[in-house]
Parts: structure tokens; sequence; C-alpha cells
């Protein structure tokens, strides 16, 4: 996926030399999470709007040099890796740098997930599933297995938790009946973290429930 056609080349970046004054204006008057240092055209990092109570203005950009956050993508980095350096940085909007270092332009969080919802992930016809394992006993070959093996085509996964061990994996799939990949994802202990609302496990469970309180209502 081609994401290149999205990096913005009207948002500044501002040189050591420059005077804070400039950089707290620019914050106030936009929404952006940081903004690019350069030291003769060449990428030095970036200051926080996080930071901008700290900032005096009346000194220049080379005060917080020690202080400066240093995340960046190359033109050539995927789609993915650009989402990854957003979500690890906390930030929306990254800088994009070319091979000599200079800042070329920047790329937006809001147009590269609106990239994103664009896959067909999101726009094929399909059902969601949410499964969690164990970090060391899952695999996306026995994922796209346990779903192509239920007469139905895996549209694409991805993880979206990992903690404590465990990571949480979401799939889209080409069927809205998902009863029978839920069964098989439960005899290769996964566990279900969001199906659909006809999964005949959970109905049974919701029956099975409902007659135990009545029968002890009686």
């Amino acid at each position: 996926m081609q994401i290149q056609s999205h990096i913005l080349t009207n948002i500044p970046s501002f040189e050591v030399e420059d005077s804070l004054f400039s950089v707290i204006e620019f914050f106030k008057e936009n929404t952006f999470s940081h903004v690019a240092v350069v030291e003769k055209d060449i990428f030095l990092g970036l200051l926080s709007e996080e930071d901008l109570g700290n900032f005096d203005g009346s000194e220049r950009v080379d005060q917080y040099r020690y202080e400066l956050d240093t995340f960046f993508v190359r033109k050539e980095t995927g789609w993915l890796d650009v989402l990854e350096a957003f979500a690890r940085n906390e930030a929306n909007i990254v800088p994009v740098l070319d091979d000599q270092g200079r800042v070329e332009g920047y790329y937006d969080l809001t147009d590269i997930v609106g990239v994103f919802i664009d896959t067909p992930f999101f726009t094929e016809p399909g059902g969601i599933v949410v499964v969690a394992k164990g970090i060391k006993d899952y695999s996306f070959s026995e994922i796209a297995q346990i779903v192509e093996g239920n007469n139905t085509k895996l549209i694409g996964a991805f993880i979206t938790d990992s903690r404590n061990d465990v990571v949480q994996v979401t799939l889209k799939v080409a069927s809205l009946d998902l009863n029978d990949i839920l069964q098989t994802f439960r005899r290769y202990n996964y566990n279900i973290i969001f199906g659909n609302s006809d999964d005949q496990f959970l109905q049974d469970l919701k029956e099975r429930s409902d007659y135990l309180d009545k029968y002890l209502n009686v």
C-alpha cells in the first residue's frame, strides 16, 4: 500500500536558532502533538506540545536541544510501521526524512488511519472475531487454518493487544456465520474475546443459566 502521497509539506520545521516564541505560537494555532527541529536542514528531533508550559518564549530552540524526541520514519517506510510510530510515541504527527536526514514533510495520523480504514479489512463484508492465547502458543498459520478449515476466507488479522504473555488477535473473516469458527477456536484453546451474537456456545450457556435460575426460584 502506497502512502507517500499523504506526506504533508505545508507544516514547518524550526531551526535551532529560532525563537521558542514562534514554536509556542505554532502549537497554539494547531492541534499537532510535535514539530520537527533541524540544524542546517538536518533533522535533530521534535519538540512536544506537552512541554509547552516549560517553554520560555525569550529563549532559542537550541536551549531544548537535549530534550528533543527523536522518532521519525523514512519515505519508504511501510504504512503499518508508520502506524506503529504514531502509537509508540503517542503522536498525531510523524516527520518523514530523506536519506540525508532532511525533513521531507510529515504524516498526519488522521490521514494514515483513513488509509487503513479503506483497506479490505474494513470495506469487505464479513464478521469480526477477537481471540486470545498465550504468546508462545498462538500462530497466524494456525489461525488461518482454523478459519479456512471452516470453508471461509481470512480477510485479515493483526495483533491488537499483548500483555502478561497473552496476545489478542483481531480477525476479519468472509462470513457472518461464525459459530463453527468460534467452536473450532475453542477446541484449539483460544479464548473468544468477541464474536457475533449467534455464537451457539454462549447461547447454550445463557439458556442453562436461565434454566438454573428458574430451578432455584421454584
